[in-house]
């Protein structure tokens, strides 16, 4: 049964969807309050669980070929003393899929040009909608009604259409600390090509992560996360100051980051992320990608999920025969408790590198230093393998 889907949100996750669900034979509209696309944040680090789903959906080879070749991860004391550094290589056998580290920009404009522009509105926020027997109704801003049979919530953490969804408010919860994060040029004197280095200590990190596929213009993903209070004053004038004072003392890398990044380019938040939802659908509605499990970065598996929402639900739609109600039961009953898990194990890895206990995360570093890279692997290879394509 063809159905006329109604995508509010235009990122990843929404872009995603439309994508699955336009090749399982459904006819998708995109609705996005923006005007222009613009990521926020430099890069994503697609898992290989994410980048499953990009192959099925036929854009991976390109993800591949513009994503950065991470084939290594290291940690380093603030001073730059190694406490572990290993080959990822046996994690991308067992799964049979590398990571692929890649430009925000560059992964929304693939899944755009995919899903096509003439399918996608922007300028336009959609600001509530109501169910009945034959479909939803959704309301815009601009006075505009949309029909359709099913209304597919992506519009992001802050969504109030979730909040309509589910019938009461989702509060989102601070996760203890800022991140700052740029693109910059790979130069072997901030950290070898091909090597995931992250800096920790005093609860802070600093992350080099690669992720272009130009080997002429190689780039790092970087990130600098600092334990804040909430609400801090955001100055971009001030960036390269605060970050000189944060990491005062630290490696020289680091240093010459802080030299080097573009204020003008930095992308700073304050991370947040929901509590786990009992429920991913409301009447004739799926919530999926922020709106549905907001976490904090540092599993690195918020747009993997999405992805893997965008996939499950095309796939429940196709199973279900033409009963909308069973396949709204079947996506919910299949990534309620799955994301629900990771945002719970992804606040915990952000309590730890930050120091919500100074006690776990002094033994955290004790632990990294003990590390040939068995452990870190094994909770990303049990990431990888929960989900859809594993």
């Amino acid at each position: 049964m063809t159905l006329n889907v109604l995508v509010i949100g235009a990122g990843m996750g929404g872009l995603t969807a439309a994508l699955a669900l336009q090749q399982a034979g459904h006819h998708v509209e995109v609705v996005d309050r923006v005007a222009e696309l613009r990521p926020v944040g430099a890069a994503i680090s697609v898992w290989s669980n994410g980048v499953k789903i990009l192959k099925a959906l036929g854009i991976g080879d390109a993800i591949e070929q513009a994503s950065g070749r991470m084939n290594r991860m290291r940690y380093l004391t603030r001073d730059g003393t190694p406490l572990t550094d290993f080959s990822l290589q046996p994690l991308y056998d067992d799964v049979a899929q590398r990571a692929c580290p890649i430009a925000r920009a560059t992964l929304q404009q693939t899944l755009l040009e995919a899903v096509g522009p003439d399918n996608v509105t922007l300028g336009r926020a959609c600001l509530d909608y109501t169910a009945d027997i034959d479909g939803i109704s959704a309301r815009f801003d601009d006075g505009s009604t949309r029909r359709a049979d099913l209304i597919v919530i992506a519009d992001g953490t802050r969504s109030k259409l979730r909040e309509r969804a589910l019938g009461r408010p989702v509060p989102r919860r601070y996760c203890g600390y800022v991140n700052w994060n740029v693109r910059v040029p790979a130069t072997t004197d901030l950290a070898p090509l091909e090597d995931w280095a992250q800096y920790v200590g005093d609860h802070q990190r600093v992350s080099l992560m690669p992720m272009s596929g130009d080997a002429d213009k190689p780039e790092f993903y970087c990130f600098f996360d600092v334990p804040l209070p909430p609400e801090t004053p955001n100055d971009p004038s001030r960036y390269r100051e605060e970050l000189s004072t944060h990491f005062a003392g630290w490696a020289a890398p680091v240093q010459r980051l802080v030299e080097r990044f573009d204020p003008a380019a930095m992308a700073r938040v304050e991370i947040h992320d929901i509590e786990p939802l009992e429920t991913l659908i409301g009447e004739r509605a799926a919530i999926l990608g922020d709106a549905a499990h907001g976490m904090a970065p540092d599993l690195g598996q918020g747009g993997c999920q999405a992805m893997e929402d965008a996939w499950v639900l095309a796939r429940a739609l196709d199973a279900a025969d033409g009963d909308l109600a069973a396949a709204l039961t079947a996506y919910d009953t299949a990534r309620t408790a799955r994301v629900g898990e990771i945002v719970t194990r992804a606040r915990k890895r952000a309590e730890t590198t930050h120091g919500a206990d100074a006690m776990a995360t002094q033994a955290w570093y004790a632990e990294l230093a003990q590390e040939d890279g068995t452990r870190i692997m094994d909770g990303m290879r049990k990431t990888i393998r929960g989900g859809p394509l594993a």
